[in-house]
């Protein structure tokens, strides 16, 4: 089968070779897959170049533990283990998870208990691929706090993967929802759900004349300190990046002394609990992933250096087949 592999953190054109490699034996409780389908994510670039250092933790020190990344799918059950109960051969399924599948390869092998799950019936792959790790980022945001119908909420970034599910989520909760976007995104984003859209390349978007219950920075480019005047009185901060010398996670100690103003810093969890939530609002037309750009896998290194560009909108993905 091919597989995209690397043996070494670096940018992904110096790093990344398609290579022949064996079909993955299956374990008595493991399953394996036929990728149809995968995206090139922030995740993902983010542990191939180990722009975290502190990803190395999770994926290797020196150099990569796993020869190919790859954190999401969807694809077809092509064999199963004699303990696996839950799935059958020929089963259409999906998932996720951030400490690596290596899913940019043809066949991939997952535990049957892990994250994956039966595909809606009427999703196609590529969609399917695509609602997984942005969604999954998105709902461990929102989870956070207890939202009610009507409050109001900033996000800041809604044609990113986690900012454009963030907004279908959060509409589909009833909430009011303002967010930004480029000029030529702006009614994009407001056929996503968002009530009001701001022009961040016109308008500062800390300086909107009122106060959220929470303010959701989906592409970690502002701070606490620039939004803190937008939260009401109990009103929550959360990015989804660390911030300028790890601001949010010091922030995330901090506020909670005071009670008023607060950050809360989102540390994924339950990921099967959140593609059990997205298989929901899909089958309830409530949720559709935003797609950028599809590539073949031919071309899958262009996809990394897209991705790593910072011009994506939504999700890039990968078509297994043509």
């Amino acid at each position: 089968m091919k597989a995209l592999c690397y043996s070494k953190y670096g940018r992904p054109r110096d790093i990344f070779t398609i290579k022949d490699v064996p079909i993955p034996k299956i374990e008595s409780n493991e399953i394996l897959v036929q990728v149809k389908a995968t995206t090139v994510n922030r995740t993902d670039e983010g542990l191939v170049t180990a722009r975290y250092y502190v990803s190395r933790f999770f994926t290797g020190l020196a150099q990569p533990k796993k020869q190919s990344p790859g954190t999401d799918f969807s694809g077809v059950i092509i064999e199963i283990g004699q303990n696996v109960k839950q799935f059958k051969v020929g089963d259409r399924v999906f998932g996720f998870d951030d400490e690596i599948l290596s899913s940019h390869s043809h066949f991939m092998t997952i535990e049957e208990n892990d994250s994956l799950l039966h595909m809606p019936s009427d999703l196609d792959f590529v969609t399917a691929a695509a609602c997984c790790e942005g969604a999954h980022y998105a709902l461990n945001c929102i989870n956070k706090l207890q939202l009610k119908e009507g409050q109001k909420v900033m996000v800041n970034g809604g044609t990113g993967a986690i900012g454009s599910a963030a907004i279908q989520i959060l509409k589909s909760r009833g909430l009011n929802i303002v967010a930004t976007a480029a000029t030529e995104h702006l009614q994009l984003v407001k056929n996503l759900g968002a009530d009001t859209v701001i022009d961040y390349t016109r308008e500062d978007f800390t300086r909107y004349p009122g106060t959220f219950d929470l303010v959701l920075d989906a592409v970690g480019k502002s701070s606490f300190r620039k939004c803190k005047k937008l939260l009401a009185p109990k009103g929550v901060y959360i990015s989804t990046e660390l911030g300028k010398r790890g601001a949010n996670i010091f922030w995330a100690l901090i506020t909670p002394l005071f009670r008023r103003k607060r950050v809360i810093f989102p540390i994924p969890s339950n990921i099967k609990d959140s593609l059990n939530t997205m298989k929901v609002l899909i089958e309830n037309g409530q949720f559709h992933p935003l797609i950028d750009k599809i590539y073949p896998f031919e071309k899958i290194v262009d996809a990394y250096e897209y991705v790593s560009s910072g011009q994506k909108v939504g999700n890039v993905v990968i078509q297994m087949e043509h």
